[in-house]
């Protein structure tokens, strides 16, 4: 059925018949001649199929009287239109009878090429969305606006992850607790972006409100990132949502109580505000308790000795952070009273009349991970789950 099949069958002396009718003039208007080939077709095979649509089970010398191209041309046309399942051709019980091709359905054959062409066309758009966020973020720092204004929570998201990727050296955030994340879920930008920017070895540094840790999905979702290597300090409260990257710019929403409506935000370029916002960000840095990956197992039992065990110096360091007996519970997969249990049972190994008492014994005594004795009490360090 290839070039050479067909041209034999011609020069037999098939007959150019003309079965049904002449497809319409817009079947081949000039305008929408070649609307096809956005599909990958080639322009005959475009031609070639809009004719098998209109004429069932035509005979090459049909479609041979509508074109102007050659025998040879039509035959390829054709078979690539098979191959491709585009058309399918009667078979053929006698050596001497002529072919008769039919267009597939044009649903079924064409759907998936334009499922195709459209998923590539939506990875152009957003490639030319990040291009243009770029350009308007490199003119804005070559014309030394100190702020600009960004609406909406697409605008503001596609900044977010720019900012991010640009980002050599570290990324400082503060994150309170929102019930509605307008633009981006932490774990989203996690996973666009983050884990990224650890493979370049781009410092990732957090301080988060102490609330998040009293939701067992967000403080283990927090542990992990611990795990992984982000340093995430614990506060009581947070003043604002903020973004910083390499000390060149930051992001902060304009106005927060509207960031689940209409969305606005500034991106703050190198000036004494983004120093100040660096300023706000180290120190709530500083004062926070810091969550650090423990690695213990929560099986293990109290070895009684010298110093509590793993699992006990976790339930020292999650009330030293501040978290409630049931908080603790949740997050250690453990019951309510068993808590209670070994902080009873830890007071009165140390002798301490309160649980302020038991932190106080803790941190002289080195029980929590990675803090200094002698360290003021607005720096200290703690251990996650």
């Amino acid at each position: 059925m290839g070039v050479r099949l067909f041209r034999v069958r011609l020069r037999r002396g098939t007959a150019l018949s003309a079965e049904g009718p002449r497809p319409s003039g817009a079947a081949l208007d000039a305008a929408e001649e070649s609307l096809l080939t956005f599909l990958g077709l080639e322009p005959l095979e475009d031609a070639v199929y809009r004719l098998l649509v209109d004429r069932p089970d035509s005979e090459p010398g049909v479609l041979l009287s509508e074109l102007t191209e050659g025998v040879e041309e039509v035959a390829r046309a054709l078979d690539g239109l098979v191959e491709r399942g585009l058309a399918s051709v009667r078979p053929v019980a006698d050596a001497d009878a002529v072919l008769r091709y039919r267009a597939s359905s044009p649903v079924l054959a064409l759907g998936p090429l334009l499922e195709s062409r459209r998923a590539a066309l939506h990875r152009v758009e957003s490639l030319v969305t990040t291009l243009a966020e770029r350009h308007r973020s490199a003119q804005a720092h070559a014309s030394g606006a100190p702020i600009e204004v960004l609406s909406g929570a697409a605008a503001i998201r596609r900044r977010l992850l720019l900012m991010q990727d640009q980002a050599t050296v570290e990324v400082c955030t503060m994150m309170p607790l929102r019930e509605v994340h307008a633009v981006i879920t932490v774990e989203d930008n996690h996973d666009e972006i983050e884990d990224v920017l650890m493979r370049r070895g781009v410092a990732l540094r957090s301080v988060i409100e102490r609330d998040w840790l009293e939701r067992p999905e967000m403080a283990a979702t927090a542990a992990a990132y611990a795990a992984q290597g982000q340093h995430i300090s614990v506060v009581d409260a947070l003043p604002i949502k903020l973004i910083i990257v390499d000390r060149r710019v930051a992001l902060l929403p304009l106005a927060p109580e509207r960031d689940d409506v209409d969305p606005v935000a500034l991106a703050v370029h190198g000036t004494g505000l983004l120093t100040a916002l660096s300023s706000l960000f180290e120190g709530h840095f500083e004062r926070g308790w810091r969550l650090l990956p423990s690695g213990a197992d929560p099986g293990a039992g109290h070895t009684g000795g010298a110093g509590p065990d793993a699992v006990d110096r976790q339930i020292v360091s999650l009330l030293y952070v501040g978290l409630t007996d049931a908080a603790i519970a949740r997050q250690l997969s453990m019951g309510h009273r068993t808590v209670q249990r070994r902080l009873q049972s830890l007071m009165a190994e140390v002798g301490a009349a309160t649980r302020f008492q038991l932190g106080w014994h803790a941190a002289c005594s080195g029980w929590l991970d990675d803090v200094d004795a002698q360290s003021t009490p607005n720096r200290r360090e703690n251990s996650a789950v």
